[in-house]
């Protein structure tokens, strides 16, 4: 980044080459007055005007280098980097000790990804001014892009050394804290920026996402809103403020702020992607409308002509007959979070001797679990910060024969990359709960009972059914025994350790229902977002709604249980767990209700995220537990309350059932997995068709 000092041309002559003597004859150049109105222009914001201006003196003194450095700051303000590059390039090779022109060159080829070529202009710019404190920032800008952040922060300390009140150095070391997980240093960063700049957009919208991670949600809200007050038109604080309200289980105000974004931004990916995953929480909205909005996706975020390439292309693979499949993952998501929960089990029951494993990590911040799942595939490949091309050029080089999309619509996906088409065959699995939209998806892989024939019109893949359920639960061995006891009261407690999003007015109403029917009944519910007193007063209202005391529900913040095992423990106070209804059911959450040995009672739902949990009962030999109707669930629960003795029988027996059944059975999933990926390949190579034409295939 630069600012409006640092870009300002320089009015020194300059000095280059020498005379036929060794004398340095001082090059014709613009005049005083020509400087005086580039100033002028410069300082009044008028900048396409500045740019013809610009043209004349390069015209009339090519060789002077001010001329060139006026039309590539030009260009550069005028939204036209391409353009610049030439410029920049000409002012810094004819003002070989102007460190701005070094430094502007510098953020010319940084600002179109050419990451090591910028830090070579920022550490020639240094040399030539040592406490060029923009040169240090913008030289950790440029190892901030690539992943070396403890670099990147060095930069950052040594400008602000320089210059103690560096706003936007301390913004950009926020940034770089955040990137390794060092969340409190980060706020720090960013309200120090803030004090020295209270008006500073990036700063306002940064902090805010720290603090959502760090389930301040409320406080986070506060500050997008500020962010808005200062530019009403910032989609990235439209964005994030949708996602917050969506996190703090207010779903129209969300989707209306995803949509003011689009409105301002159509092309916006990470607003259309929370879009998508927002509405899909909604059960109102029908299933053709969902899909219809994915597909919008591809043609709001794709370029026509990347459209038209990936169409285009085609694979020469050898057949498989002679050789493994090379099989690429890829995900933001290989660290500590729920996909890698059932990613570990896979990669670790792989057979090595009919797939070669590729793992692209979009991961910036490396964990333990990251450690974990590294070793456990034949190729580890790190590749946060590239863009969408580089990772498409990375991954054709790997020469893949499948490629596995983990994220869907989630957060910070990387769907550009499979629209360019990076390997022959391209399935989305497990990640996400619905259609990617994309015309280069071949396959989304589910099973029998979360995506029936009847699901295949919601997709705009091919739906590829694995003969079991299409996960594999693995129960940690930490996992803390199951001390259960029914309340000698004759109480029952019914529970949902939910995220709060899933708590829409349907599900609300329909457990309304049951604890009607229950007197004797309370609701147990935590998740992230309950200490918010204005959340714990929506949620109260609304159960009053249906005729339910509040005191009959109790909210428990997650942030009760400090950590993994502490958390589990709590189903103990919970009897049977209540899936939520309609728009996004429970997945890992219902599996880990099972592993504690709580019964799990789910609706099945007219679309996959409404049937996880389905799968996973039926997977288990409980599909006694799934209905088919609101009326069915309220009568499961309340057979289910009454039959203490059942109950007290299966829970203690629950985990060791759990852990015989297919549910939590990997070796038997990869097996599967392994199987398809070589039929879909198979079916490919005897196509003998354009890579794209959709599929015909029935698959089993």
């Amino acid at each position: 980044m630069t600012n409006r000092a640092q870009r300002r041309a320089s009015a020194k002559k300059t000095k280059s080459g020498t005379g036929k003597h060794g004398q340095l004859p001082l090059l014709a150049g613009p005049s005083a007055q020509d400087i005086e109105q580039v100033m002028t222009l410069f300082n009044g914001g008028h900048y396409a005007a500045l740019e013809q201006l610009a043209r004349q003196i390069v015209a009339q003194f090519p060789q002077h280098g001010l001329g060139w450095k006026v039309l590539g700051t030009a260009l550069k303000l005028l939204g036209r980097t391409q353009e610049s590059l030439e410029p920049m390039k000409m002012a810094a090779t004819l003002l070989p000790d102007d460190a701005e022109a070094q430094n502007n060159y510098g953020v010319t080829l940084k600002n179109l990804g050419q990451f090591e070529q910028a830090q070579a202009c920022y550490r020639r710019a240094l040399a030539i001014k040592p406490d060029y404190a923009w040169a240090h920032t913008n030289l950790g800008n440029a190892l901030k892009e690539q992943g070396r952040f403890m670099e990147a922060e060095a930069s950052y300390h040594r400008a602000l050394v320089i210059e103690p009140n560096f706003a936007e150095a301390y913004l950009n070391l926020g940034i770089t804290l955040y990137e390794q997980g060092r969340l409190a240093d980060a706020e720090t960063s960013y309200r120090r920026a803030l004090a020295i700049q209270p008006d500073m957009l990036d700063a306002h919208n940064k902090l805010g996402v720290v603090l959502k991670n760090l389930g301040r949600l409320t406080e986070a809200e506060a500050l997008y809103r500020r962010a808005l007050e200062i530019k009403p038109d910032f989609v990235d604080a439209l964005t994030n403020l949708g996602v917050v309200l969506k996190d703090l289980g207010r779903l129209d105000e969300s989707v209306a702020f995803f949509r003011r974004a689009l409105e301002i931004k159509p092309n916006d990916q990470d607003a259309r992607s929370n879009l998508l995953f927002t509405i899909n929480y909604a059960a109102a909205l029908a299933p053709a409308s969902l899909l219809a909005q994915a597909r919008d996706w591809e043609a709001a975020c794709i370029p026509q002509a990347v459209r038209s390439a990936a169409r285009a292309r085609h694979f020469n693979r050898q057949p498989r007959t002679s050789r493994r499949l090379r099989v690429g993952y890829i995900s933001t998501d290989f660290r500590q979070h729920a996909v890698s929960y059932f990613v570990e089990q896979l990669f670790a029951r792989h057979d090595a001797g009919r797939v070669e494993v590729f793992a692209y990590s979009l991961c910036p911040n490396p964990d333990a679990v990251t450690a974990r799942l590294a070793g456990l595939v034949q190729h580890w490949v790190p590749v946060a910060g590239l863009s969408d091309q580089s990772l498409f050029e990375r991954i054709d080089a790997d020469q893949l024969d499948v490629l596995i999309d983990l994220n869907g619509h989630t957060a910070n996906n990387r769907l550009g990359v499979l629209a360019r088409r990076a390997a022959p065959v391209q399935a989305h699995w497990l990640g996400y709960f619905a259609t990617t939209g994309l015309t280069e998806v071949d396959y989304w892989i589910g099973d029998p009972i979360l995506t029936p024939p009847e699901t295949d019109p919601q997709f705009s893949e091919k739906v590829w059914r694995l003969p079991r359920t299409w996960v594999s639960y693995e129960g940690k061995a930490e996992a803390p025994a199951s001390h259960w006891q029914p309340d000698p009261g004759g109480a029952i407690w019914l529970g949902s350790f939910n995220n709060l999003v899933k708590l829409t007015p349907a599900t609300i109403a329909l457990w309304a229902r049951v604890l009607n029917q229950l007197p004797k009944a309370k609701l147990l519910l935590k998740t992230h977002g309950l200490a918010e007193q204005r959340n714990r007063e929506r949620i109260a209202a609304a159960f009053m709604q249906h005729g339910i005391d509040p005191l009959r529900v109790e909210l428990l913040d997650a942030s009760i249980t400090k950590d993994w095992r502490s958390h589990m423990a709590c189903y103990d106070r919970v009897d049977i767990a209540l899936d939520p209804v309609g728009g996004l059911g429970g997945g890992t959450t219902s599996c880990d209700a099972l592993w504690m040995g709580v019964p799990v009672v789910t609706l099945m739902g007219d679309r996959m995220a409404s049937r996880m949990t389905a799968s996973m009962l039926c997977a288990l030999g409980m599909a006694d537990w799934v209905s088919n109707s609101e009326d069915d669930y309220v009568n499961k629960v309340v057979v289910l309350a009454d039959d203490i003795k059942s109950r007290q029988a299966m829970r203690p027996n629950q985990r060791a059932r759990m852990a015989r059944s297919p549910l939590c059975d990997a070796a038997g999933l990869a097996r599967a997995l392994e199987d398809a990926y070589e039929a879909m390949f198979d079916h490919l190579q005897q196509k003998n068709s354009p890579i794209g034409t959709p599929a015909t295939l029935v698959a089993p």
